[in-house]
């Protein structure tokens, strides 16, 4: 698969992002702005399903954090595609990245097994009752799964 990788790095693309002084700072400005505003929507709702701001409708919230996490990764996920472009050989030897991407996929199907699961019952507990312990420990899952790919994203400029 890394040798397969090596055709994206001739790119233009990619050539522009090594070759541009200031290109490669851009997008990557643009990647942590958009995992900003993702993890930031993310962690207030679950925060509030952990039961901070009980006077908050957890669905009411998630009705305006959601759009906001699903379209910063449009923000994200282009501006990573173009880093990666940049050395994806380097990306796919690297534990640290591929570790990262492993979370990412983790908290994707945290999130979609709530969303399907224990969420479909919010009627019963968003305002007047605690969260059922199983929306409280995905919460707290996604809480950590998200500050793990935070923590690996910066370690990939160290390792």
């Amino acid at each position: 698969m890394i040798d397969r990788a090596g055709w994206l790095s001739a790119t233009p693309l990619a050539r522009a992002m090594r070759d541009s002084p200031w290109l490669y700072p851009a997008v990557e400005t643009v990647h942590i702005v958009g995992f900003c505003i993702l993890v930031g929507a993310v962690a207030m709702f679950d925060l509030r399903v952990l039961g901070w701001g009980r006077a908050l409708p957890v669905s009411a919230l998630g009705r305006h954090l959601l759009p906001w996490s699903a379209g910063s990764v449009a923000l994200v996920l282009p501006a990573g595609l173009m880093m990666f472009s940049t050395q994806p050989q380097a990306f796919l030897g690297n534990p640290l990245f591929l570790l990262k991407l492993t979370l990412i996929a983790l908290a994707g199907v945290n999130a979609l097994v709530f969303h399907v699961g224990v969420y479909r019952s919010v009627a019963a507990w968003e305002t007047t009752h605690p969260a059922p312990s199983l929306a409280r420990m995905q919460a707290s899952l996604s809480l950590v799964l998200w500050l793990a790919v935070i923590a690996c994203g910066r370690m990939l400029a160290y390792y």
